[in-house]
């Protein structure tokens, strides 16, 4: 079957309505500002990222890299394992000042 053999698309009166219905209650999101329900979990995934754990895994993925390059006798796992452990180290400050900014 082709796709122009299945003529054009046909929406019924209930859910022109129904979709109207969704558009005019949604409400604004505000996803950087509220949720305090979140905030807890939020604090602490950031202090996991930013502490000990988020170091002790990009010292990790750079000796597990190094070891895998050592044996590939490649460099490029380590630099994956370097990339990644500065992704552990910056990103989590990066998200955090985009999900704060202000327009």
């Amino acid at each position: 079957m082709r796709i122009h053999q299945l003529g054009p698309a046909r929406f019924s009166q209930t859910s022109l309505i129904a979709a109207a219905l969704l558009l005019t209650c949604a409400g604004p999101a505000l996803a950087g500002g509220t949720g305090t329900e979140f905030q807890s979990m939020y604090t602490t995934m950031l202090d996991w990222a930013t502490g000990f754990l988020g170091k002790s895994i990009a010292i990790a993925a750079f000796i597990l890299g190094a070891g895998i390059g050592v044996a590939r006798s490649s460099p490029i796992p380590a630099l994956a394992g370097v990339v990644f452990a500065l992704f552990m180290v910056y990103v989590p400050t990066i998200i955090d000042s985009i999900m704060t900014a202000v327009i």
